[in-house]
């Protein structure tokens, strides 16, 4: 059993080249199906975020295959062109990417809060897939737990943590106040919400846009008024900041719709889209200043985290220690099951050489005999479950080599 994965990442390539590996819902569920149907490949989940996108397998022992192969497969992309910006990962380091990626503290926000529903949310869509199998699943869930742990009891003390809020963040120490400002977001996505509430809450008014279709059935968040998409132009010359959260892979703002519109002399628009929702060549036009996902780049680690980065290290490596423990028993379990039936069967042979002398009915002969290999059954697995529970791993090992040896003479 191998547990590998293939990621890009904010740290290793710019949008634009992230973009051209990003999934969205739909075409996750194809490729999964793709991958599923790999030779030695037993599992597979894709998260696929802004600022990332990961393929993660559980395969057969020595599996030979690519990750990186069976991507390029999926985007119809040249072979030698990408591979810089991609890194592979196996077992234990697999392993320990992902429990410190869910807890937010690989991400471009040090401990930001979406990418624990993000990690969950990979996990239930390769479940609806079936593509999943126990050693993803059993990953993934002691994962999100541990994030879920981390995010309870350690404190950031960074406040609010997501791109949106780092936006704002940086929009204030460049002289840009938010408060009364008019603000639109385009896209009512989870995104969208978290950006409109941001805003909201730094004192903005905040104007969200919907589709017509669904127009009467979405929420927005509470303070926050709604347009139709089809107006955001004619909204746009009222607005000092225009936010575009969407998942559409088309552009909700293309330069050619500024032509003949009324721009006001400093107008900020917040590209939060991978891929990029703003056509970039937006930002030539003198009167708008453009920012995408990577304009709010944190660098470098604050110092005033370091206490909590060694709070929530402690917490990860117990966690995953559980993990390696499960995992480890997990691939036992065949082998005791094989002791086991070795041990049953040795004293059934011995034990039929009396039951033959004794004078019964056949009927209640096989009633006892299959008490006997219950019993059998249980003191065995007694046996061997209490020495694992009693000895050190490797002795423990050592003894479940040893009992296996009595039998394959």
């Amino acid at each position: 059993m191998g547990i590998c994965m293939l990621g890009i990442d904010h740290n290793r390539a710019l949008l634009d080249v992230r973009a051209l590996f990003s999934f969205t819902k739909k075409n996750t569920a194809e490729a999964l199906e793709v991958l599923r149907e790999k030779e030695g490949v037993l599992g597979c989940i894709i998260l696929s975020t802004c600022n990332r996108m990961e393929i993660w397998a559980s395969t057969v022992e020595d599996w030979d295959g690519s990750l990186y192969d069976c991507l390029l497969e999926l985007k119809g992309a040249e072979s030698g062109k990408y591979r810089e910006y991609f890194v592979e990962r196996k077992e234990k380091e697999a392993v320990e990417h992902l429990f410190y990626l869910t807890c937010g503290l690989k991400s471009q926000i040090l401990g930001e809060d979406q990418i624990l529903t993000q990690v969950k949310d990979a996990l239930a869509l390769a479940r609806e897939n079936f593509s999943t199998d126990s050693v993803l699943e059993v990953l993934f869930r002691m994962a999100v737990t541990a994030g879920k742990k981390v995010k309870t009891d350690v404190t950031f003390s960074r406040g609010n943590s997501s791109v949106i809020h780092q936006a704002i963040t940086m929009l204030e120490d460049e002289g840009f106040r938010l408060q009364d400002k008019t603000c639109m977001v385009i896209g009512n996505g989870e995104m969208g919400k978290v950006a409109a509430q941001a805003l909201r809450e730094a004192g903005a008014y905040v104007t969200v846009t919907v589709r017509q279709y669904r127009s009467g059935m979405v929420s927005i968040p509470q303070g926050c008024a709604r347009i139709n998409y089809g107006e955001r132009m004619e909204y746009l010359p009222q607005c000092d900041l225009v936010v575009s959260a969407t998942a559409s892979p088309n552009y909700t703002l293309k330069k050619e719709l500024f032509q003949e519109a009324v721009l006001p002399s400093d107008l900020r628009i917040i590209d939060l889209a991978v891929p990029r929702d703003v056509e970039p060549s937006v930002g030539e036009l003198p009167e708008i200043t453009l920012y995408d996902m990577d304009s709010f780049r944190m660098e470098g680690t604050p110092e005033e985290l370091s206490q909590s980065l060694e709070q929530a290290g402690v917490i990860l490596n117990a966690q995953m220690e559980e993990f390696y423990s499960w995992l480890e028993g997990r691939d036992l379990i065949p082998r005791i099951q094989e002791i086991k039936a070795d041990a049953v069967q040795d004293l059934n042979l011995r034990i039929l050489k009396i039951l033959n002398k004794t004078p019964m009915e056949e009927k209640d002969r096989e009633k006892l005999l299959h008490t006997i290999d219950t019993a059998a059954g249980k003191v065995v697995n007694k046996m061997i479950f209490g020495l694992r529970d009693t000895l050190e791993k490797e002795a423990f090992l050592e003894c479940v080599a040893g009992l296996e040896k009595v039998y394959d003479e």
